[in-house]
């Protein structure tokens, strides 16, 4: 069985490979990607060459998905796996891509079990056992001029990670050598820190919608990991060692060696 899907992947990586022209300018205009090494940025590759070809991408309201915009969501996708492998996004096929952000409503219940119809602007959503639905316009922005901190395709896709245990709740799968005990303290801390900071109006390192909820911090967390490492690490030290073991990956020596 894993020979067969071995010479699936070997297959597709031969035969359906990303053109050339199109994965050199995403790699030379996707800050995100810069500090990768020659080895990661083609392991990067293939990733992301077996992401379009297993994922559905579909534009809608008249949107047309090209294969240039194809390959900037996929490869963002696959950052936060490149460690971890394709395999962690099992379950689901589909990302929807809308021309700029929706509108979605829900019935919300508050605190006390009342429930009301609610509408929110999103520029993205991740379902459970469903599709990531995204804003071309807000990837389009992040990757022109990105901003510290934020990246609308991470935090989408962390929040996957997270739901393979279920739900989004901040605890995704951990590894056999990493601690949940150690996890939900230094998160939990971190969460309620960060909590308190709002509610004393004090500026935040982290987008403040983090204190959402458990779930929304760590997809927050994540977007800070990869996109502003360095504030992470000052502000909360001990949830980037936490996302360091998680995703195994150090996007702090990538900015040392790119300095």
């Amino acid at each position: 069985m894993k020979w067969l899907q071995r010479q699936r992947v070997r297959y597709v990586l031969k035969h359906h490979p990303i053109a050339f022209a199109i994965w050199e300018s995403l790699a030379h205009r996707g800050q995100i990607f810069s500090g990768l090494s020659a080895v990661e940025l083609a392991h990067l590759r293939e990733l992301t060459t077996l992401f379009v070809h297993r994922k559905s991408m579909v534009g809608t309201h008249g949107l047309a998905v090209t294969s240039e915009m194809a390959v900037s969501v996929a490869a963002q996708a696959c950052l936060p796996i490149l460690k971890l492998g394709l395999d962690y996004y099992d379950g689901w096929v589909e990302v929807l891509i809308y021309p700029t952000a929706f509108r979605v409503t829900r019935d919300q219940r508050d605190e006390t079990g009342l429930v009301s119809r609610q509408s929110r602007v999103l520029s993205g959503e991740s379902w459970l056992r469903g599709p990531v639905i995204l804003s071309w316009d807000e990837i389009a922005s992040e990757l022109s001029a990105p901003r510290a901190g934020h990246n609308v395709v991470i935090h989408e896709f962390a929040h996957k990670l997270d739901m393979l245990n279920g739900r989004a709740n901040g605890m995704p799968p951990l590894h056999s050598d990493m601690q949940r005990t150690e996890w939900t303290a230094v998160f939990s801390q971190a969460f309620e820190h960060l909590k308190q900071r709002i509610v004393h109006h004090h500026n935040t390192v982290i987008n403040p919608y983090a204190a959402t909820d458990p779930g929304e911090f760590f997809a927050v967390a994540s977007e800070s990991f990869f996109t502003d490492p360095h504030n992470l690490h000052r502000e909360y030290p001990l949830v980037y060692k936490q996302l360091t073991q998680f995703y195994r990956q150090q996007p702090l020596q990538r900015i040392a060696t790119q300095g």
